[in-house]
């Protein structure tokens, strides 16, 4: 029985791993995908406007 318990643990965290890749994979895209592009676009425009400010002074 000692092989049992050796290979729960294995078996259990391969089978939550695969449940996250599957929520992941799941969230992309989608009505989410819209708000994710325009939050990464605000901050990229934030960071080349700070660029920007710190080049002109």
């Amino acid at each position: 029985m000692d092989y049992v318990s050796a290979l729960v643990p294995p078996v259990v965290m391969a089978a939550f791993f695969i449940g996250l890749v599957v929520t992941i994979v799941k969230s992309q895209g989608g009505p989410n995908k819209a708000k994710e592009d325009a939050v990464v676009d605000a901050a990229l425009a934030g960071a080349e406007a700070a660029r920007q400010s710190r080049r002109d002074t």
